[in-house]
């Protein structure tokens, strides 16, 4: 059963504390039944002092399969229910924190080996707020070879209780790897030469979809900066 914080939280037509917010994008969640705060210290001290998992989504106002994700999960009170019962939960404007969302989209790369992220970006977080599972849209139900969103909830809220020590040692060996990642070179380069954007063009051309267009498979966003190289 919920705690009354909880069932307050998933009652309909009850804002959230995005509407105390200044970005338009996360006004539009304000009155979605889950208990959203916002990226800040109030959100990270409850998930160390409760020892609970964050849900960090980041999205934009323009993102088709955001608007999907939120009428399908967040305006759902059974997910809403789920979500508040043993997350912590984290709304966030890509486009008011792109420092937040570059570290998660890098973290989504290296966690799930696929070239391409998107949005809205679905990451799970240690209290800590090291990434131990994400992906981008999840829908209400199993489709498009993708787990129904409220089964994954349950099935990640149990490994977090269940496989705490597999779950630290892989946030300690991701968090080394993206440290090298972007530690700066011993030396400057001292020259240019092509074969980087040779190397990318034969990379994107082995991902592109030459039957359905785009970049490796379903789900799909467009990337400018590829299609410009």
């Amino acid at each position: 059963m919920l705690d009354s914080r909880h069932a307050k939280a998933c009652r309909p037509n009850m804002p959230n504390r995005l509407a105390h917010e200044t970005s338009p994008y996360l006004q539009q969640h304000a009155d979605n039944p889950v208990d959203w705060y916002p990226w800040g210290e109030e959100a990270l001290r409850r998930a160390r002092d409760e020892d609970k998992p964050i849900l960090l989504s980041v999205g934009y106002s323009a993102c088709h399969w955001c608007h999907v994700m939120a009428h399908e999960s967040f305006e759902d009170p059974e997910i809403a229910a789920r979500m508040n019962r043993d997350f912590v939960n984290i709304k966030v404007d890509r486009e008011e924190r792109p420092d937040i969302d570059q570290i998660y989209q890098h973290a989504h790369h290296m966690l799930s080996q696929r070239a391409t992220g998107g949005w809205p970006l679905t990451m799970f977080l240690s209290p800590d707020q090291k990434p131990f599972f994400g992906g981008t849209y999840f829908p209400k139900s199993a489709r498009y070879n993708l787990p129904g969103f409220g089964d994954l909830l349950d099935r990640i809220a149990r490994a977090y209780r269940e496989q705490a020590q597999a779950i630290a040692a892989q946030n300690e060996e991701l968090t080394g790897l993206m440290q090298r990642a972007v530690a700066p070179a011993a030396e400057p380069a001292r020259s240019v030469d092509r074969a980087p954007v040779d190397a990318a063009l034969t990379e994107l051309s082995r991902m592109f979809d030459s039957q359905n267009g785009g970049f490796g498979g379903a789900p799909k966003f467009p990337h400018p900066a590829e299609l410009e190289l």
